[in-house]
């Protein structure tokens, strides 16, 4: 019978708030042995951006340790980064932590992701929660993930949560490692563990957000669509970031896109579109004003349809219109999870099947994007490595590649 762990085994920790526990905090870590497993809870539902609010580092001989960031943030990294800078990490799911402990100045030497490890030992759930459940009979709180970490003080139930999210994470590591060396798949974690924290290691902040990354305005076709798009985000986003409040409690990201899509001209029109905030006080107003500032504008400056041109077609495209590349592009898909079966991996940790598309197109596409840049075997190392593709990728994906194109290449060589 598994066991149901609510409290951590050292107990709930206390959050540390001041320069003076900062330092004293990374003293203890300092004077602790091994890597260190390290989590963060951020509040991107809530807040304007996805910052720590919480950090939560587990060392051996130093215990868990729960940091709170918040109108400390220079004096947290003044604190920590002497001690974790350059050294090695554990991380669950690392991506969706680097970036905020990188805007504390943190940053990694060597990292170990267990979650990644994990779906490279072929575990179907590779969540922690899973992961601990699996292989150390453990089960740990949940249900706090989604909760808002901006609000003080933090409740004694969340602090438990975070602190295990962190207790058996060094644990993890040491016996994700050794299955991963007994199936000689070790060194391929570490190229993607290497991949991961050089793409981390210039970050210093938050990337500037454009109005043009907004999910759905792809969907937008006229000039006039697309400058009320933009002047409704502008005005959004000014709200958000003065109030600190998350872009989407302001306005849904549906709903401006919808609106922009209407180009409502009245109360009437903008009250009835599905989801608009029209009990909220000077809702109304506010985005109407913005629909009408919009198209007020010179019409020379409203923004225009982007085609950024595709290294190869879009998947409808690719196999209504290609359906003989298309049939080339699935039996070398289906030779990859052949492979990710043998391996007990999922194929796409090989090789995306977007790149594999991108490959068959570079290898027989008529024109436009890639295609062309294979003209013969001895093209396909380095077309993957073009592509982003890691060593062990190209080793194994090249001969797969190659067998797949040449079922082609006898019956359609190139003109």
């Amino acid at each position: 019978m598994s066991e149901l762990r609510q409290v951590p085994v050292d107990g709930t920790p206390k959050v540390l708030l001041s320069p003076r526990e900062f330092q004293a905090g990374a003293a203890r870590l300092a004077a602790g042995t091994g890597p260190f497993a390290i989590d963060t809870e951020r509040a991107s539902a809530y807040r304007f951006d996805d910052r720590a609010f919480l950090v939560q580092i587990r060392r051996e001989g130093a215990g868990t340790l729960l940091f709170a960031p918040e109108n400390r943030r220079h004096e947290l990294s003044s604190a920590l980064a002497p001690v974790l800078n350059g050294q090695d990490w554990v991380v669950h799911a690392a991506p969706s932590d680097l970036p905020c402990l990188a805007w504390l100045g943190l940053h990694p030497g060597t990292l170990f992701d267990t979650e990644l490890a994990a779906r490279f030992a072929g575990f179907a759930h590779p969540n922690l929660g899973a992961m601990v459940l699996e292989l150390f009979d453990v089960e740990l709180e949940k249900g706090y993930g989604d909760s808002d970490w901006s609000q003080t003080p933090i409740p004694r139930t969340w602090r438990n949560y975070a602190a295990l999210d962190v207790e058996l994470l060094n644990e993890l590591a040491v016996t994700l490692r050794d299955i991963l060396a007994e199936e000689d798949k070790l060194d391929w974690a570490f190229e993607e563990f290497d991949r991961i924290v050089d793409e981390h290691a210039g970050i210093t902040g938050p990337e500037p957000r454009t109005w043009r990354e907004l999910k759905g305005v792809s969907s937008l076709r006229t000039r006039e669509q697309l400058a009320v798009a933009r002047e409704l985000w502008q005005r959004r986003e000014s709200i958000a970031r003065s109030q600190d409040i998350a872009p989407n409690r302001v306005l849904p990201h549906r709903v401006l896109v919808d609106i922009a899509r209407r180009v409502p001209r009245t109360p009437h029109d903008i009250n009835q579109i599905k989801g608009f905030p029209r009990r909220r006080g000077g809702a109304t107003l506010r985005w109407l004003d913005a629909v009408t500032t919009a198209l007020d504008s010179p019409r020379q400056e409203w923004p225009k349809p982007l085609r950024s041109p595709r290294p190869v077609p879009s998947k409808s495209v690719f196999n209504r219109d290609f359906p003989e590349l298309w049939q080339l592009y699935c039996e070398i898909r289906h030779d990859f999870e052949d492979l990710g079966d043998e391996l007990r991996m999922s194929y796409e940790l090989i090789l995306k099947p977007s790149l594999i598309r991108t490959a068959v197109w570079a290898a027989f596409g008529p024109e436009g994007g890639v295609a062309g840049e294979i003209a013969e075997d001895a093209d396909i190392p380095d077309f993957l490595r073009s592509q982003g593709a890691r060593d062990w990728q190209v080793e194994l994906a090249t001969p797969l590649l190659q067998r797949g194109l040449a079922r082609m290449r006898p019956t359609r060589p190139r003109s």
